[in-house]
């Protein structure tokens, strides 16, 4: 797997997994959890993972959405 994005921004990243969602494409989102370390206060980014053969056509779709990698 790799990353396709690293944001704070809840609102792009729910926005990119639905995206990928829709699209087909497997991803997962890491470091949810480390809200815990943080105290939930959203300073660390979390990290939008993609499966390797689907790496181009994810980063395609989301630069086609708005949003920048």
């Amino acid at each position: 797997m790799r990353e396709i994005l690293r944001s704070n921004d809840m609102v792009a990243l729910s926005f990119a997994t639905a995206l990928l969602k829709d699209a087909g494409i497997d991803h997962i989102i890491l470091d949810t959890n480390m809200s815990v370390v943080e105290g939930s206060l959203g300073i660390l980014p979390r990290r939008l993972m993609v499966v390797d053969e689907e790496v181009d056509a994810a980063r395609q779709l989301l630069r086609d959405a708005g949003l920048s990698l």
